[in-house]
C-alpha cells in the first residue's frame, strides 16, 4: 500500500491547534474517546467569540427592534440591522436591503417559491433544476408545479457527480422561467460552474437561484462577480446558531416579489379596506425577526472574514485530498461524487456493509459521520445506492482526524469480516 504524503504546506495556511481551542465542544468525549467531529455539512460547531455574542446580546441587549423608542430597542435594532450589513459585506451585495432575514436556506427557497414562482411562473412555464439537488430546492418547485400547471426540467450528471452543461444549454425554451441551482452538492461535495450557468441563463433572459447552504461556509461567495438573482444560505452551517439563514436577492426582483407572510413589521399602512407593503427588505420579514440569531450570525461571519475564506479553502482542500488518497486504498471501499471539483464532502460506501451500520459504529470510535441519503434521493438513486456514509470536513479538523476516520473505517470492516 503506496503511503498518501501528509500535505507540508497548511501548516502555514492556518494554525489550526489554536482555531481549535476557539471551539469548546471540539475538546469534549463521546464514548471515552475525544470527539472527532465529521458532519460539517449537517451542522457545523460554533466557537467561543460566537457564543459570547449570543450571551452578550440575551444577558444585556434583548429587546425588540423597530418598534420602541426605548434604549434597549434602539440597542437592539442598532445590532440587528448592523448584522445585515456583515451579510451584505461577506457576500459583497451590493446594498443591505437585498439581504432578508430567514429561518435558513429552505425557508429562502420558499420564499423565492412564493413571492416570485407564484407571481411570473405560469401554466405551461418551465423550472430548470439539476439531478443534484437538495430535496429543499425540489419539493418547492414540485408543489409550484402542482399548483401552476408548470413543469421540472433537470439538467443530468455523469458518473463522477458533475452536470452534463451541454445537456443542459439544451433545456432552455420560450418556457423557461427559472434555473434554480445547488451552488455545491450537499450529498457529493461537487463545485457546480455556477458562474458559467448563471451567464447561459442569462442569455435567454431567465434569472437564476443559487442554493448556497454548502458554499457560503467553505469559500468566498461574490454575488456580484456571480451575478446570481437570488442566493440563499444558512447559519448553523457556518459557525452560527440555528434558526437563522439568509436570501440575497437582486433588488429589481424583490421590489416585484409578493411577501413571504402578512404581519407586522412587513407594512407600511392598514386598513380593513387595503394593506400597503413595507419597504424591502422589511416587506419579507413579518413579525419579530430572529433577533439573537441574526445578531449572533454577523458575529460568526466576523470570525470567518478573520480567519479568511481563502485560507479555509485551502486547508479543507488540502483535507479533501488527503483524506480521498487515504480512503481509495481501503478495500471494498466505493467513493460515491469524484468531481474534479468538489468542496470538502466524502460520500462513500463499505461493501457488505449498511451505511448506517458504519455510521453506528464509528460513533463508538468517537467519529461523528452522516450516514442516510442526505436528502438528496434522486442522488442516491442515480448512483444506484440507498444512502451513503458521509464525513464533511471544515476549517478546525485536522489530518490527524483523518487518520482517525480511516482507522475507524478498518475496525467497522473487521466487525463484518
Amino acid at each position: 500500500m503506496t503511503p498518501v504524503p501528509m500535505p507540508k504546506q497548511t501548516a502555514a495556511v492556518l494554525d489550526v491547534d489554536k482555531i481549535r481551542a476557539d471551539f469548546p465542544i471540539l475538546m469534549r468525549q463521546v464514548h471515552d474517546l475525544p470527539l472527532v467531529y465529521l458532519d460539517n455539512a449537517a451542522s457545523s460547531q460554533m466557537p467561543q467569540p460566537v457564543i459570547d455574542r449570543w450571551v452578550r446580546y440575551q444577558q444585556n441587549e434583548h429587546a425588540n427592534v423597530h418598534r420602541a423608542v426605548h434604549a434597549l430597542s434602539e440597542i437592539a435594532t442598532r445590532e440587528y440591522e448592523a448584522a445585515r450589513d456583515k451579510v451584505a459585506r461577506f457576500i459583497n451585495a451590493r446594498e443591505p436591503r437585498e439581504i432578508i432575514f430567514t429561518r435558513g436556506t429552505t425557508e429562502g427557497i420558499n420564499l423565492v417559491m412564493h413571492g416570485f414562482g407564484r407571481a411570473f411562473i405560469q401554466q405551461g412555464d418551465e423550472i430548470i433544476l439539476s439531478a443534484l439537488e437538495h430535496h429543499s430546492n425540489i419539493v418547492p418547485w414540485q408543489m409550484l408545479c402542482e399548483e401552476k400547471g408548470a413543469r421540472l426540467r433537470i439538467i443530468p450528471m455523469n458518473d463522477a457527480g458533475e452536470l452534463l452543461l451541454d445537456e443542459y444549454e439544451k433545456l432552455f425554451n420560450t418556457h423557461t422561467r427559472l434555473v434554480a441551482l445547488a451552488h455545491v452538492s450537499n450529498a457529493l461535495g461537487t463545485v457546480n460552474p455556477v458562474r458559467e450557468m448563471i451567464h447561459a441563463a442569462h442569455r435567454h433572459g431567465v434569472p437564476v437561484l443559487l442554493d448556497g447552504a454548502q458554499a457560503a461556509p467553505h469559500m468566498a461567495v461574490d454575488v456580484q462577480a456571480l451575478d446570481c438573482d437570488f442566493y440563499a444560505f444558512s447559519g448553523h452551517k457556518m459557525c452560527g446558531p440555528t434558526g437563522i439563514g439568509v436570501l440575497y436577492g437582486k433588488a429589481e426582483w424583490l421590489e416585484k416579489m409578493q411577501p413571504y407572510q402578512g404581519g407586522g413589521d412587513m407594512i407600511l399602512s392598514v386598513t380593513f379596506e387595503k394593506t400597503t407593503y413595507n419597504a424591502i427588505p422589511y416587506k419579507f420579514e413579518a413579525g419579530t425577526p430572529p433577533i439573537a440569531a441574526a445578531i449572533t450570525l454577523g458575529a460568526a461571519m466576523d470570525y470567518l472574514s478573520g480567519i479568511g475564506m481563502d485560507a479555509i479553502a485551502q486547508h479543507e482542500r488540502a483535507l479533501l485530498r488527503y483524506a480521498t488518497g487515504q480512503l481509495r486504498q481501503v478495500k471494498g471501499v466505493r467513493l460515491i461524487g469524484t468531481a474534479q471539483e468538489k468542496a470538502a464532502v466524502l460520500s462513500f460506501t463499505l461493501e457488505g456493509i449498511h451505511p448506517h451500520d458504519a455510521g453506528t459504529l464509528l460513533d463508538m470510535e468517537g467519529i461523528a459521520i452522516r450516514a442516510g441519503h442526505h436528502c438528496a434521493q434522486p442522488v442516491m438513486q442515480r448512483f444506484g445506492v440507498p444512502a451513503t456514509a458521509r464525513a464533511s470536513f471544515a476549517f478546525y479538523n485536522t489530518f490527524a482526524e483523518v487518520d482517525a476516520l480511516i482507522a475507524g473505517i478498518h475496525k467497522v470492516q473487521k466487525v463484518f469480516a
